[in-house]
């Protein structure tokens, strides 16, 4: 089987400099779309590594030479940080386009050689590269980016009691929770965790009227010794307030105030 050579450079550049324009989307450098096409070009000649008759130990060392001199062409080089978080998001973004040529080598038994998968006078790398990359490229992009949103806004919750018990929370900074009591404006931290219900007696209970689109009520709330919150440091004039409907956030049994400072 002959391979030639242009074409092995031309679709590794394509694979390649997507993705780099998936890292630079994700971790939000801010590159020139021409350094991209840098990056994407000497990356496409690291190739060719694949032709030289070396041991295996040797052949990992110099791909991760390469990796990181890919990474520091096209990104620049800011300190250690920087790097090995482009390194490793370069890591994983060629994982998961390999898995995808994987699983294509798997179900259709398309031979390979490197990158470039045939069956027969056909790569299956240019169908890939033209049509589904693309798809790929989206999908993954803002599903990282929508995971990293949300799990930057995730917060622990630690609700210091006054009776000397400490309840553990997972919360989540909810912008459209600006509930306040109307007498002294203290933020609420809406909850559904049967911990902090069992806390609530008719002792240390305190209504805060509430009002949403759809309904209206008083929430059962109390008023903690303090409570720790991750990023926010600890807050003395919080209320905890109870109700029984599940959020739609996996893990997440506490909503914070958006208001919160």
């Amino acid at each position: 089987m002959k391979v030639y050579i242009d074409n092995l450079l031309f679709i590794n550049f394509i694979f390649d400099t997507l993705i780099l324009l998936t890292i630079s989307i994700i971790l939000k450098r801010n590159v020139r779309f021409r350094k991209i096409i840098i990056g994407g070009i000497f990356a496409s000649l690291s190739v060719l590594s694949l032709f030289i008759s070396i041991n295996f130990i040797l052949l990992f060392f110099l791909k991760i030479i390469l990796m990181f001199l890919i990474v520091v062409i096209t990104f620049g080089y800011k300190d250690l940080k920087y790097t090995l978080s482009n390194i490793f998001y370069f890591f994983i973004v060629n994982i998961v386009y390999g898995g995808f040529l994987y699983f294509l080598n798997i179900e259709f038994s398309y031979k390979n050689i490197g990158l470039v998968f045939y069956k027969g006078k056909i790569s299956i790398s240019y169908l890939f590269l033209i049509i589904i990359s693309p798809i790929i490229l989206y999908i993954y992009t803002k599903g990282t980016l929508k995971l990293k949103n949300e799990y930057s806004l995730m917060k622990k919750v630690d609700v210091y009691l006054k009776n000397g018990k400490i309840i553990k929370l997972n919360g989540y900074l909810d912008t459209a929770n600006k509930l306040v009591d109307p007498y002294k404006k203290r933020m609420v931290i809406i909850t559904n965790s049967k911990k902090v219900l069992k806390n609530i007696t008719d002792e240390n209970i305190l209504l805060v009227p509430y009002n949403t689109i759809d309904s209206s009520g008083l929430i059962k709330c109390i008023l903690p010794s303090k409570v720790f919150i991750e990023d926010y440091g600890t807050k003395d004039n919080i209320l905890i307030g109870y109700i029984s409907k599940d959020f739609n956030i996996n893990g997440v049994n506490c909503l914070l105030n958006g208001g919160m400072k």
